[in-house]
């Protein structure tokens, strides 16, 4: 009998924002442009970041790297907006496992690469004798993507284990863990450990290296004789702690939401801030206070057209 409630949904239904059809018509073309923004922005990041030899720098792989993050994490943004105009919300219980694996783990990833990306800011600013060697980059890069999956598969296959005893309405628009657990008709208690030690290691130990990183710059910027290397200093770290505050702000945000018991318009509208306008703003944070990055994607454009 428990294995026949196991597999007895075969799909899920993502209410989203069934019931609010004229929300659903507005959000239709303002996904579809953020989302467009978002491949062109972290696409021409990466592109340039490789292209360049000025930027293999520590700093620009694993800004290289946050944008394939925010690229892979966007991947469920396409069938948000089919079902947006479309009375069929359904997903695969497959698909629905791949949709929350990769979200885990593109999120937790994100929650590390940003304080390995803090401390790189720390070496460069305050320890300049010290910067990061090109292995040590890939290791520390390498090792917070495979954690971080093999994190997300574990909770991902520990979470659709669960009998749903033929529970299918997810109120949400896509498999976020937290509202498929609310359809769980068994014992969560396992889930919740692994979801308590995720939010502890992930969001206030990081983000309080962060912080200590922050201010130790800031202590060392201000040491700083030439108005030109103060005016660098800050504006690379202003850029990084400008994605740091977006991203630790929505996320903490959502999953507060996200947690409460009864399902409300707002939680969704506060994952479309998180899911879909933040991987966008990533790009033009770090382009637009970083004069280096503009200039090299200048050089780049001014190329690709003079060698036509």
């Amino acid at each position: 009998m428990e294995l026949v409630n196991r597999t007895e949904v075969s799909e899920f239904f993502l209410k989203g924002f069934l019931g609010y059809p004229a929300l659903e018509h507005l959000l239709f073309p303002l996904c579809s442009a953020t989302y467009l923004v978002t491949l062109l922005g972290n696409t021409a990041i990466v592109a340039v970041s490789v292209l360049d030899v000025h930027l293999l720098t520590p700093m620009y792989f694993f800004l290289g790297n946050l944008s394939i993050l925010d690229i892979c994490y966007t991947t469920f943004v396409p069938l948000m907006l089919v079902h947006l105009l479309s009375a069929q919300k359904t997903i695969s219980f497959l698909g629905c496992a791949m949709q929350m694996c990769l979200s885990l783990s593109t999120g937790s990833t994100q929650c590390l690469l940003l304080a390995i990306m803090a401390y790189d800011r720390y070496l460069a600013n305050c320890r300049p004798l010290m910067l990061m060697g090109h292995r040590l980059c890939l290791l520390l890069a390498g090792a917070a993507w495979v954690l971080c999956f093999f994190k997300s598969v574990t909770e991902t296959v520990i979470a659709m284990r669960l009998p749903f005893c033929g529970h299918r309405v997810v109120s949400h628009f896509t498999c976020e863990i937290l509202a498929v657990l609310k359809l769980a008709c068994g014992d969560t208690s396992v889930n919740e450990v692994f979801l308590w030690v995720r939010a502890i290691l992930l969001l206030p130990v990081p983000l309080a290296f962060i912080c200590l990183s922050c201010m130790l710059i800031l202590a060392t910027i201000l040491r700083v004789p030439s108005t030109a290397g103060r005016h660098k200093a800050f504006s690379t770290c202003s850029a990084h702690l400008a994605v740091v505050l977006l991203f630790y702000g929505t996320v903490i945000f959502t999953y507060m939401k996200l947690r409460s018991k009864e399902a409300h318009i707002s939680d969704e509208a506060s994952t479309v801030l998180y899911a879909v306008v933040t991987p966008m703003l990533d790009p033009v944070i770090y382009s637009l206070r970083n004069e280096e990055v503009t200039e090299v994607a200048r050089k780049v454009w001014d190329r690709r057209w003079t060698s036509r």
